[in-house]
């Protein structure tokens, strides 16, 4: 198999290939290492590979798995392969090794998926973008100079770039849906608790945190949730394993009740400005409903902004401290002397002054946005926003500036921490790191299900995604609903790019 023919299909087209006798897996798998090979030194998404390792575990599978033979990478954070290197993002944990495959590992191998290594994440996956400083920075396929988002920025840059057909991924703040977005790809982000995060894991992010994948085909990411759904022994979360989610893209969704907004209410208190093209893209999303048949009406959702993205960013905080602890445990490195970056230590600092009243009372305000949207999901059966405020950003953009590191560096003035802290220093944070992509953290908080539908193109050439948000646990609907969409604007054809210098 030539690499241009493997990257004219999906996977499960792959997979249907492969059960027909038409090419073997390892045929499949050769213009897959021949394609990482190829373009990974541009690109720059992959951080490590592991082709022998995974031919020979492809050999075991049966191919009668649903994805038998077909190749994907895993991120380079939480998704353990036990006895092989996880970093994640970060110098500190450059010779860590995870002690067993994690859950999600072990159902892609049963879904006959051969991973053939990691990709690229920010360090610790906190930023919105992928440029850590231990590993090369990803670049957008669409335009090298953008960056393909974060924090599963190297996994969007391997699909839309053409390495695989689809890329393993994790969503704790737009995650799945940011990246999708920025890179013309299929993005859903399931509900809280559908995918098991054991067993060095009950939940992360006190479950904002949720895996998936990247895909190019609505039928992937479907097929793929049928594989790996439902919870492990000792989950948290009594979510039962479940079958139907491809199926359910045979015929397409009852006409639905769709609220569509530009998601003022998220954005406003951030300072954030809508660029036209987002708002086109919506608009235009809006228009395709109505001609499916999906009644639309125009109408925000009832959350308040400025209170939720200072829950997440409480949360936030909390956790790195957490898991800064964590990595001076398993590397046997002083608190003081990791390997991290400037702005991780800075916001670490804030975290650890942080009161624990100001945590729990932060998670309050995730349960009250949550009932508010339970409530309006008894009215509308979705909701439509845009992803992010803007088109790609440029490369190094949004990475904090040397002056602002310097600034940070401050916060190791004793003291200095709690006092940044009681002076507002979160609100300041939350405009710095969220006024370009408020819209998707809201999903994550109330465990609802979302995802990003490649619906538009600038005039100069960049993927715009819409957001769309489902009632907890309904993601039947959200997929129907996308295949639908998809089979109407039929995305994949823009797919793969090539990478070029501009």
């Amino acid at each position: 198999m030539e690499v241009d023919e493997y990257r004219l299909h999906d996977g499960l087209g792959l997979a249907a290939l492969v059960r027909r006798g038409e090419v073997s897996r390892d045929e499949v798998l050769a213009a897959a290492c021949s394609a990482i090979e190829a373009d990974n030194p541009r690109l720059a998404a992959v951080v490590r590979t592991r082709f022998e390792r995974a031919r020979a575990e492809g050999r075991q599978v049966d191919v009668d798995a649903p994805f038998a033979g077909v190749p994907t990478l895993t991120k380079d954070l939480l998704m353990a392969i036990g006895g092989e290197p996880l970093a994640f993002g970060s110098a500190s944990l450059a010779n860590w090794k995870a002690p067993a495959d994690s859950i999600l590992v072990a159902r892609l191998r049963e879904a006959g998926l051969a991973i053939l290594g990691q990709t690229a994440t920010p360090e610790l996956g906190l930023m919105g973008i992928t440029e850590p400083r231990a590993f090369p920075h990803p670049v957008n396929p669409w335009n090298p100079a953008h960056s393909p988002g974060g924090s599963s920025g190297g996994a969007a840059a391997a699909v839309a770039g053409g390495l695989v057909p689809l890329a393993m991924a994790g969503d704790g703040g737009g995650s799945i849906r940011i990246p999708a977005s920025y890179c013309g790809l299929f993005g859903l982000k399931p509900s809280r608790g559908r995918v098991p995060q054991g067993p060095m894991h009950a939940e992360v992010w006190q479950g904002a945190v949720v895996e998936h994948a990247l895909t190019r085909s609505v039928r992937d990411s479907a097929a793929l949730l049928d594989a790996i759904n439902g919870m492990d022994e000792g989950a948290p979360y009594p979510v039962r394993r479940e079958q139907g989610y491809l199926a359910v893209l045979e015929r397409p969704p009852e006409p639905l009740r769709v609220a569509v907004s530009m998601g003022d209410p998220l954005g406003d208190p951030l300072g954030t400005v809508l660029d036209p093209q987002v708002r086109q893209a919506v608009e235009q999303a809006a228009r395709t409903l109505d001609s499916l048949g999906h009644h639309v009406e125009w109408v925000d959702p009832p959350v308040d902004g400025e209170r939720l993205a200072n829950a997440y960013l409480t949360l936030y905080l909390g956790h790195l401290t957490a898991d800064l602890a964590w990595i001076a445990r398993e590397t046997g490195v002083a608190l003081s002397r990791l390997d991290i970056e400037p702005s991780t230590r800075a916001i670490a600092r804030l975290g650890h002054h942080l009161p624990v009243r100001d945590y729990e009372l932060a998670k309050r305000d995730w349960n009250a946005a949550a009932r508010a949207m339970g409530a309006f999901h008894r009215r509308y059966d979705m909701l439509l926003m845009p992803v992010a405020a803007a088109p790609p950003p440029r490369l190094g953009e949004l990475y904090p500036a040397a002056s602002q590191e310097r600034l940070m560096s401050l916060l190791a003035i004793p003291g200095l921490p709690a006092l940044a802290l009681k002076a507002g220093m979160l609100k300041h944070l939350a405009r710095d790191a969220l006024a370009r992509t408020p819209f998707t953290q809201l999903a994550n908080l109330t465990g609802q299900p979302a995802m990003s539908l490649p619906l538009h193109v600038t005039p100069d050439g960049l993927p715009v995604g819409v957001q769309v948000i489902g009632a907890m646990g309904d993601e039947r609907r959200l997929l129907a609903l996308a295949a639908q969409v998809e089979a109407a604007n039929p995305w994949a054809q823009h797919l793969p790019r090539p990478v070029e210098g501009r």
